[in-house]
């Protein structure tokens, strides 16, 4: 489900908004892969830190805990929902992360197999490992087995039930 910016700037106080606005399509663009690995970690510690607040919220809820602010915690619901939001956040960078690594990744292979290319061209000998010809060779050769008897070496013991039970001669 997705949060308007409305919604998110309602959860989240304003360095958290700074962040997120920071996350979100025109402004990710903008950010160099230094600065999206040190988003990335700021949305983590802050996703987090909300997310460790509402499990003690709801731990104070049911009666687990003891409070620990001022006034018991009495529902977690918008500490959920920031930790949502900021968990959003965080897997939209993630994202584009490693598009851009996946991208640089390409482009170095690419690369790399176009200086092979110019680099075999360059070498001048255009078919110096192939055949002359494009005919198969002989193949494999036959291995005799030496311990198998010849064929036509055995008696014809057992040849007349053969012949009964498959029905004829072969």
């Amino acid at each position: 489900m997705s949060v308007s910016r409305r919604r998110e700037a309602r959860l989240l106080d304003s360095g958290e908004t700074e962040l997120v606005a920071r996350s979100h399509r025109p402004g990710l663009d903008a950010e160099d892969d230094a600065g999206l690995g040190e988003l990335i970690r700021l949305l983590r510690e802050r996703r987090d830190r909300a997310r460790d607040v509402a499990r003690r919220q709801r731990r104070e809820v049911r009666g687990k805990a003891a409070p620990s602010g001022a006034r018991p915690a009495t529902d977690n619901a918008g500490t959920r929902e920031k930790a949502a939001v900021l968990a959003a956040a965080v897997k939209r960078v993630s994202r584009e992360s490693e598009r851009r690594r996946a991208a640089d990744a390409r482009g170095r292979t690419v690369s790399g197999a176009r200086r092979a290319l110019a680099m075999k061209n360059a070498s001048g000998e255009k078919g110096a490992n192939r055949p002359e010809t494009r005919r198969a060779d002989e193949g494999m050769n036959p291995v005799p087995n030496e311990s198998a008897a010849p064929s036509g070496a055995l008696d014809s013991q057992g040849q007349e039930i053969a012949m009964r039970r498959g029905g004829g001669p072969r």
